[in-house]
């Protein structure tokens, strides 16, 4: 039976490879397929998707909502809420870690300087973000060559 536990699992471990991918392996193709061009986040967003339906229809939380901390509250005391709000955090935050990823190799910024900044994106997500854009700053991106007609 799939419970809020084991898809928990499910999902770090899907978030988890797809990090050590970017961390070790960028240029790989299996990189390039399955976290730079978005299959695994695009994966997580659906997973989102079902078990953010899954608990508004079969396991509503009492007195949960947004409008409050404590109606978030509330919401996140249910599993199922639970279990959405962090496939959420591991969809956007692996997002900006391959946008990072792909707009470093636009800008030639040398995968060492970058690995601190995925490791932050990953660990921290904003502050990973941050670092980055302060990284960034100091390439401009690589002029694409001109196509010959």
């Amino acid at each position: 039976m799939l419970t809020p536990d084991f898809l928990f699992t499910v999902a770090n471990q899907l978030a988890f490879g797809s990090w050590l991918l970017l961390l070790v392996a960028p240029n790989w193709r299996w990189t390039r397929a399955l976290v730079l061009r978005g299959t695994v986040p695009l994966l997580l967003a659906g997973a989102y998707v079902i078990l953010i339906g899954y608990q508004t229809l079969a396991h509503p939380a009492a007195g949960a909502g947004f409008g409050s901390l404590g109606q978030v509250a509330a919401l996140f005391r249910e599993p199922w809420a639970l279990l959405a709000g962090w496939v959420h955090y591991l969809c956007f935050d692996l997002a900006i870690g391959a946008w990072e990823a792909r707009d470093a190799k636009r800008r030639g910024v040398p995968h060492l300087a970058l690995i601190p900044c995925l490791a932050a994106t990953f660990m921290l997500g904003p502050l990973g973000l941050l670092l980055y854009s302060g990284v960034r700053r100091f390439y401009r991106p690589v002029a694409a060559p001109v196509p010959l007609i």
